[in-house]
């Protein structure tokens, strides 16, 4: 038995299920904006996407965690 998963991966499942997209594609969206700083990100996913501020804050902090090598 896999243990839980814990932080901002543990809203993937519900947000898969509420906007219809894979993470993968807001990963990939996330990564083809000319948006850079955690919050210009945040505010972009809610406003051009319509994702409330806890998904969206947690795709953006998983990728840039991601992307940063953390």
């Amino acid at each position: 038995m896999s243990a839980p998963v814990k932080g901002p991966a543990s809203y993937f499942p519900s947000i898969e299920k509420k906007y219809g997209r894979p993470i993968v594609e807001w990963k990939e969206l996330l990564r083809a904006s000319p948006l850079t700083k955690h919050m210009e990100l945040v505010t972009w996913l809610k406003t051009e996407h319509g994702i409330g501020h806890g998904h969206a804050n947690a795709l953006v902090a998983h990728t840039l965690a991601e992307d940063s090598g953390k």
